[in-house]
């Protein structure tokens, strides 16, 4: 059995298809009935103990700069490709953290059950949840709940991959090797970070599928999705639907 010993959280990006919210207001601290999308997360990482938590911010950095006060044990980093290069750029600048067990999971998604985000695991994987029909990142898995194949936009009957993913200290070595190949060496920019272990090199990577329900968690990414979970932006907002 494995045990998170720090968590990654992706944040540096532009989040623009919530614009104009997003014009002065970073996505992942969008509040969302009452409380900020990151904190959400920041929460249910340190109720499961996971205390040790690294930020990659880019966009609006100076604005997450409270979440240092407010918590302890809490770094950022600054992503500077941020506005160049996909998300693969912010897994990048947090290659010096990556040299244990961790998590590595988005900010901008609302945890409904903080259960899902606990410290023991036993093999590197993504959270996922079984959907009919998803425009979503889609697994199949085995029997045993091992990672078969993967389809970037989604499909029909198969597991719906979350930005929440755990690895182990091997893999996370393996993943910041290759990563700073395919980012330094072969100049790999427009691609998210995933696409390392799932589409680059999958055949290094015995992936699982972690199991929950779709209802443990929220990630919103349109406004409709805004006004569906929080509805005092209804009426600001409806326009932009």
């Amino acid at each position: 059995m494995h045990k998170v010993k720090k968590a990654i959280i992706m944040a540096a990006g532009f989040g623009s298809r919530l614009q104009p919210l997003t014009l002065t207001t970073p996505k992942p601290l969008i509040k969302v009935n009452g409380v900020r999308m990151i904190e959400s997360v920041i929460t249910g990482l340190k109720v499961n103990g996971i205390t040790e938590i690294y930020i990659v911010v880019g966009y609006l950095k100076e604005k997450f700069l409270f979440l240092k006060e407010k918590y302890s044990n809490i770094t950022l980093i600054e992503n500077p490709y941020y506005d160049t290069a996909n998300n693969i750029s912010s897994l990048y600048v947090a290659r010096d953290v990556l040299n244990d067990d961790l998590i590595i999971l988005d900010g901008d998604q609302i945890i409904e059950n903080q259960e899902i985000l606990q410290r023991s695991f036993r093999q590197s994987g993504y959270l996922c949840s079984y959907a009919k029909k998803t425009d979503e990142w889609l697994l199949t898995l085995d029997n045993d709940n091992q990672v078969i194949s993967c389809k970037r936009n989604g499909g029909f009957a198969g597991w719906r991959l979350y930005s929440i993913s755990y690895w182990t200290k091997d893999d996370v070595l393996r993943l910041r090797t290759q990563l700073i190949k395919e980012f330094i060496q072969n100049k790999v920019t427009d691609v998210y970070w995933d696409d390392i272990a799932m589409f680059l090199h999958p055949k290094d990577y015995n992936l699982c599928g972690i199991k929950i329900k779709e209802t443990d968690l929220k990630e919103i990414d349109t406004y409709l999705e805004l006004t569906k979970e929080d509805n005092h932006y209804e009426m600001k907002f409806s326009k932009y639907e």
